[in-house]
């Protein structure tokens, strides 16, 4: 089995792939303009961290709920209604003026983010009801490189076009793209098994996490997955940019390149390391993944070589992710998937908050390369961690 027959003999996850990249690329265009725009407010590194994590809490307090509608009702018409929803908030993003508004920024942030994490949730719910196994597996790395791909790509592109036309052109042209991408998933025709849940909101809430309580299996992965939330550079990205490399080259190009080169190896990184990654050696690609951390660290001093650094961090993630989530999607009754896939991105986006809050936390009391340090070590904790349960898998 490989990319190309699985594009074949899956119609539906080649359709789902060109919405998800026409969707992606459009909203990487909002985050280089957002932070470009916190930065030209003068906004200080504990605000910019607090902006960034707004884009991982939604995922946080809504995943009961998503969860179980998600369980609840029909996948096609909900993921219409989301993309909708992330395209008005796009557009409201252009009402932004100056540094009184950021609230108002915030909120619109938080919406979109809901939005957009329930989608994803509803669409990785939707891969494990169609694949299983191995299929299942490259379908969740090829969801992960074209993230990676229309990151790099969108954080490129963005950079130059917010710095020569301004951040508003970039909102723009974010929302003329998920336009198009709400209009490309209107046409696809799927068909799933229609939920057989009858049972009430609250009561699969309370269900889903009996579920878990009661597999501590599925536990152990979610919180395993959860590591990868340690690589949410983001903050630590902008404020390098801020601090250190607009001497070298302008805010929005340092931001866009520095996103660009990391999510290059996260598109070709899984092209030569996931045949080779099981779960009898997933720990030693944790442990890869902490090593190259700290070496970014050495090198955040000079902007071009911090390029070469971060993209061996960018190589072993996209692997990581893929196959942790895997782990636990083969490992999850079908009847509960929509509720564990929801609490396992609220377990993930938690320590994505977690990490950017602590990145904006510790800027004002020690040196960047320190913070890099301590994300890395964060890894081999995981990898030990690992070892402890690969018993269980």
């Amino acid at each position: 089995m490989n990319y190309r027959k699985l594009f074949r003999e899956h119609k539906i996850i080649r359709d789902l792939s060109l919405v998800q990249f026409i969707a992606y690329f459009g909203a990487w265009f909002s985050n280089v303009a957002i932070y470009t725009m916190l930065v030209d407010f003068g906004s200080t590194e504990m605000a910019i961290s607090v902006v960034t994590a707004m884009h991982f809490i939604p995922a946080i307090l809504i995943a009961p709920l998503s969860g179980a509608i998600i369980d609840r009702v029909k996948i096609k018409p909900l993921m219409i209604f989301l993309l909708s929803t992330e395209l008005l908030m796009t557009i409201l993003f252009l009402t932004i003026d100056n540094k009184e508004q950021i609230w108002f920024l915030m909120i619109l942030i938080f919406i979109r983010m809901s939005a957009a994490s329930m989608f994803f949730s509803t669409e990785m719910s939707l891969l494990a009801k169609l694949l299983n196994g191995k299929p299942l597996q490259m379908a969740n790395e090829i969801h992960s490189i074209i993230w990676s791909f229309t990151y790099a790509v969108g954080m490129a592109v963005s950079g130059f076009v917010v710095n020569s036309f301004g951040h508003k052109t970039a909102f723009i042209i974010d929302a003329v793209i998920f336009a198009i991408a709400l209009f490309v998933f209107i046409r696809i025709d799927f068909v799933v098994k229609a939920s057989q849940t009858t049972d009430k909101i609250f009561q699969l809430i309370k269900d889903g996490f009996i579920y878990i309580k009661n597999h501590k299996l599925i536990l152990h992965l979610i919180f395993l997955h959860s590591s990868v939330g340690l690589t949410s550079f983001d903050a630590l990205i902008t404020i390098l940019a801020k601090n250190e490399y607009k001497y070298i080259i302008s805010v929005p190009l340092a931001i866009g390149l520095s996103n660009a080169v990391r999510a290059v190896a996260l598109m070709f990184g899984p092209m030569f390391i996931s045949k080779y990654v099981t779960k009898e050696n997933l720990h030693y690609l944790l442990v890869f993944q902490g090593l190259s951390i700290i070496l970014w660290s050495l090198t955040q001093s000079s902007f071009y070589i911090s390029l070469i650094s971060l993209f061996i961090v960018g190589l072993s993630t996209t692997t990581l992710w893929s196959f942790t989530y895997a782990l636990l999607q083969n490992n999850c009754d079908e009847k509960y998937i929509g509720r564990v896939i929801s609490y396992n991105d609220m377990f993930f986006m938690l320590s994505c908050v977690v990490t950017t809050l602590f990145i904006g936390l510790m800027a004002s009391l020690i040196s960047t390369d320190i913070i890099t340090i301590l994300l890395g070590i964060g890894f081999l904790a995981f990898a030990f961690y690992y070892t402890r349960i690969l018993k269980w898998i």
